[in-house]
């Protein structure tokens, strides 16, 4: 999974960043208004952590602009200021839970894993795709109830593949999403090829054939 986390505390930012890294996932960062503003405009992300009070403007401007964007993300509202109408606030401009300062990052992370099963799954711990099923709590993958044996890259990209089936995603989203800000250092994408090669001869040997070249474009997960 891909997060932003906006938040101007940089030790609970780094914190935060810190401790969700743990499961594998891409954390990115921004510290004040301008910097998360941009951010929310040039990637996508699975999950925003937003503090309301940033040093520069107001996370609630920050959640009309998701809106107004049409960014399908999961929002978090983070704030030291448990006001219940700041937090209807939030709600009702699309944020999917609200919590308060102090909390524990145990906490934070399973209302994370509440709003992308709410989101994204359906409110289950499993992705069904034809004969692959993923388990996203114990982050495995099936093929006709089979276990197959995937990198942690290559998890997250099955992951991103069927989360995306049918849309053609470039070498430069696939790594800009693995990789997040990284992936503006990087020289070429040629390892991009090594990860969707290994995936799809993974895939491919149980019979799951159905990571596809769009010559010149990039890649597509779909069925024929």
């Amino acid at each position: 999974m891909k997060y932003l986390i906006a938040e101007d505390e940089k030790e609970l930012q780094q914190s935060i960043a810190t401790y969700l890294s743990h499961e594998a996932n891409v954390c990115e960062t921004a510290s004040d208004y301008h910097e998360a503003s941009e951010k929310l405009e040039l990637y996508e992300y699975d999950i925003v952590i937003l503090d309301i009070n940033l040093v520069t403007g107001s996370g609630l401007d920050l959640l009309k602009k998701l809106k107004k964007l049409q960014k399908k993300c999961g929002v978090i509202i983070i704030s030291a200021n448990s006001s219940l109408d700041n937090k209807l606030e939030g709600l009702d401009l699309g944020a999917d839970d609200y919590i308060t300062k102090p909390f524990h990052l145990a906490e934070l992370n399973s209302r994370i894993k509440a709003v992308l099963r709410r989101g994204q799954f359906g409110g289950d711990n499993t992705i069904n795709f034809q004969e692959i099923k993923l388990d996203t709590m114990a982050r495995s993958a099936y093929v006709n109830g089979k276990a197959i044996t995937l990198t942690r890259k290559e998890y997250d990209l099955l992951l991103f593949f069927i989360t995306n089936q049918g849309r053609v995603l470039s070498k430069a989203i696939i790594a800009e999403h693995l990789w997040g800000d990284d992936s503006d250092l990087l020289d070429n994408f040629d390892f991009i090829y090594v990860h969707i090669n290994n995936l799809r001869k993974k895939l491919t040997k149980e019979g799951a054939k159905y990571i596809q070249t769009a010559y010149g474009s990039g890649y597509k997960f779909i069925a024929d």
